[in-house]
């Protein structure tokens, strides 16, 4: 099952955990700094937590699921869908890696055992004032780019902006808070926010942006405005040896990485070479993998994992499976519909296509009962709509009563169902129904808008056709309402440009979220983003009270503020019928090869993948 990662629209180097409000940490220092002509306490911390203390103490050595001891040496192949053009971390222009975030470093990391953590890399700690209105990240002093420079503040700021003038605006969307990004000297960097008293716009900072040499994009006529496929500099543990554009890329562990002693890294990055190569068609992609041509993958069809794995590597030893529970929060896949088409604008519309959706039909045929309906946009976890609304939630609500359906206010939302059968006809009167009630009408067997005689028409976009055996069924069941559907399937290249520009009627999208959820939820529902090319609003949401709800999330003090105001949000955007539902699974399907070593303990809140499927805490055995 193909998922179109909303957050893989960032570069890799995008840090897995977006983290929030008042700080509390262990080890801090107690300063006096000047703030605006004022004297102001500040404290300087090694971590950040969002609610209580950090889990990991001052001296820790290592992560829990990483085995400090484990062997360094040999090659691991990985495989990934699609291809890349382009190996510019920042800009929208083009398709990068998703294991680019292997040559680069972040200022700060998550743990993957909490849900609300950062810890120090290339900052090795950061200074505050009491009000938050600034933060001093004091930078480690032995970060060394792959050529032996320093990292400084500089590059820091260099990346800002830069991110400011050509980047993604879903990574832009991170930082829209931070109004200032200055050195103060070569390793103290300062941000200067746009409000006070929030915690949340310096973690997203920290977690959120990787420096970028000044030195090397500078120099030899570079331009990093631009696409570019010559291995970029790093200062991560990782360097690009080789690229075979669209094909494959290499990377080669760099022994002598700075930051190999860190707390945060000891354990991680053992194999001394990862190369990655790229496959158009995903059922090509697990031939090869039978066939042995790469090591390691996670599987997201449910029939390859109930009968797929019967080849001879599978059966004598040298290929297993572990299915691996998370109590990671997931995104909702589903298909997006763009409301920025007229067809799409009435929600009666939207409606409707959900009633033609066999969602029960697919889990007997297709997904082999092996998966749980999405009905809420936050599934496996507490922020998603649950039941009736609480007091808290209709509080936040009841100023745009008048703006929404009744609905939102008293009725637990739950997707269409059906027998599974086949047999949709119950659905399909009520799907009629709210046609004619938005204006549509069937002649001589063709859905048809009364006002103007267009006949709808909706074409499904897809980038790689992992998912045709769904999405056809639905196409069909459209026909059999009169609707002219049709599923095209296009390279990955053209995907990405048309989705930029929201050239679509339908794509199926899967938006993963941090936790707790912060500013990504302004680029998945936001009406600021509805409009700017590239955002990950591919719905072309405008709602006034979700756009008020995304507030209230950003804004909570704490943990229950921020699961009323998602959970009102989830309502608002689930009786608007912005997406038809999907499907997820609690549990991650892992196949490797058995020449690799992993270490048993499992975080609680990641696979340990914090670079988009490379398994960072695996080796190769002796």
């Amino acid at each position: 099952m193909r998922r179109v990662l909303a957050a893989a629209r960032m570069t890799a180097f995008l840090a897995l955990l977006a983290l929030t409000a008042p700080i509390q940490a262990n080890g801090a220092q107690a300063n006096g700094a000047q703030a605006n002509g004022a004297q102001a306490q500040t404290v300087t911390v090694p971590a950040l937590k969002q609610f209580g203390e950090p889990e990991f103490k001052p001296g820790f050595t290592h992560f829990p699921h990483a085995n400090p001891e484990a062997p360094k040496g040999g090659q691991i192949t990985l495989a990934a869908q699609g291809s890349f053009d382009s190996l510019n971390p920042i800009i929208l222009r083009g398709v990068t890696p998703r294991t680019l975030g292997l040559i680069a470093d972040s200022l700060m990391v998550g743990s993957g055992w909490e849900m609300d953590a950062a810890y120090g890399s290339l900052a090795e700690s950061v200074e505050l004032p009491d009000d938050k209105s600034w933060a001093v990240f004091h930078l480690r002093k032995d970060a060394r780019w792959h050529d032996g420079v320093p990292v400084t503040a500089g590059d820091v700021v260099f990346a800002w902006d830069s991110i400011q003038a050509h980047g993604n605006p879903f990574l832009k969307s991170f930082l829209d808070r931070v109004a200032a990004v200055e050195a103060v000297d070569e390793h103290r960097l300062k941000i200067t926010l746009k409000t006070t008293g929030e915690m949340k716009p310096i973690i997203d900072f920290a977690t959120s942006i990787a420096p970028q040499p000044e030195h090397w994009w500078t120099a030899n006529g570079r331009d990093i405005s631009k696409t570019t496929l010559e291995p970029v500099l790093g200062s991560g543990p990782y360097r690009i040896k080789a690229v075979d554009a669209g094909r494959s890329i290499t990377y080669e562990r760099v022994a002598d990485w700075w930051g190999r002693d860190l707390a945060t890294a000891r354990g991680f990055y053992n194999f001394d070479s990862v190369k990655v190569d790229y496959y158009r068609d995903d059922d090509v992609m697990f031939e090869a993998f039978k066939a042995g041509a790469y090591d390691f993958r996670t599987e997201h069809r449910a029939q390859r994992w109930t009968t797929g794995y019967d080849f001879p590597a599978a059966k004598d030893g040298r290929v297993n499976r572990v299915e691996v529970k998370s109590d990671l929060p997931l995104g909702a896949q589903g298909f997006r519909l763009n409301t920025r088409r007229a067809k799409f604008a009435d929600p009666r519309v939207r409606e409707a296509l959900g009633y033609l959706f066999d969602f029960e039909w697919i889990q007997k045929n297709i997904l082999y009962g092996q998966y749980l309906r999405t009905t809420s946009n936050f599934p496996n976890s507490d922020f998603g709509a649950k039941g009736p609304p609480t007091p808290e939630e209709l509080a936040l609500l009841e100023p745009f009563r008048a703006q929404l359906p009744e609905r939102v206010f008293t009725t637990p939302f739950e997707p269409p169902k059906t027998d599974g059968s086949g047999n949709n006809r119950n659905n399909l009167r009520e799907a009629m129904r709210l046609f004619r009630e938005a204006g549509w009408e069937l002649k001589n067997g063709r859905m048809t808008s009364a006002k103007t005689g267009e006949v709808l028409s909706i074409e499904f976009l897809d980038g790689t056709g992992a998912l045709t055996r769904v999405i056809q069924p639905y196409v069909e069941a459209l026909r059999k309402a009169g609707i002219d559907a049709v599923l095209r399937v296009v390279d990955t290249a053209q995907f990405q440009a048309r989705t930029d520009e929201f050239d679509f009627d339908v794509v199926v999208a899967n938006f993963n979220f941090f936790t707790p959820p912060g500013t990504e939820l302004r680029s998945y529902f936001g009406s600021a983003a509805a409009d700017v090319r590239g955002s990950a609003n591919y719905a072309g949401i405008k709602e006034p009270a979700a756009d008020a709800m995304i507030e209230k999330a950003l804004a909570a003090k704490d943990l229950p503020s921020v699961q009323a105001a998602t959970r009102a949000l989830d309502r608002v955007l689930l009786w608007g019928f912005y997406m038809v539902p999907h499907w997820y699974n609690p549990d991650n399907w892992i196949a490797y090869r058995t020449t690799l070593g992993f270490p048993e303990t499992t975080p609680k809140y990641d696979l340990g993948f914090r670079n988009s499927g490379f398994p960072e805490a695996w080796w190769v055995k002796p």
